[in-house]
């Protein structure tokens, strides 16, 4: 599988782990720390061909992604849940299978700005939130539709910026109730 956008990582296992996987251009940001070097490494790439930020599925790897998304609003983003990307208690796209990084690679999404499709209180009777298995049923969406693991506040948020329709959700969401 060929890239062609540049792959925006967190760590050197990371762009290991991919490369066994991908053919792409892969940028380490090296962590929260973001050099002005790294940004600029970024911001080139973002300009010439585009980006993916791919982070991990943890706190960190979230608050990666806002700060990168804050400042390059086009980027295409991709997500693996927290299992895919899980072995021996760390969490982590270096993790993940080859099958697992392919699968969030196909399902790229870019945020956008527009009116937002659900509220917290729909998220709740869809059972996104607040339920007993409600990070289950997160999980499982968010694997489905591309959009990786995350807490109801996050993951309304993906779902509201996403190039995704309502009918594209609840389909997903029908599909996983009935099994």
């Amino acid at each position: 599988m060929q890239i062609r956008e540049s792959l925006v990582v967190e760590g050197r296992n990371d762009l290991i782990r991919i490369r066994e996987c991908v053919d792409a251009d892969i940028i380490i940001t090296s962590g929260y720390g973001l050099n002005p070097s790294i940004l600029e490494r970024i911001r080139r790439a973002y300009e010439r061909s585009g980006i993916i930020i791919f982070t991990d599925p943890d706190s960190v790897g979230e608050r990666i992604r806002r700060e990168l998304t804050r400042q390059f609003p086009n980027a295409k983003q991709a997500y693996i849940s927290k299992e895919e990307g899980s072995y021996m208690g760390d969490v982590g796209v270096e993790n993940a299978s080859c099958k697992s990084i392919q699968r969030a690679l196909e399902k790229v999404h870019t945020l956008v700005e527009r009116e937002p499709l659900y509220s917290m209180r729909d998220m709740m009777a869809m059972g996104l939130s607040g339920g007993e298995d409600s990070s289950i049923l997160r999980e499982k969406l968010g694997r489905k539709l591309g959009l990786g693991t995350a807490n109801a506040k996050t993951f309304l948020y993906r779902i509201n910026h996403s190039i995704l329709t309502k009918e594209d959700v609840e389909e997903a969401l029908g599909e996983i109730l009935s099994l």
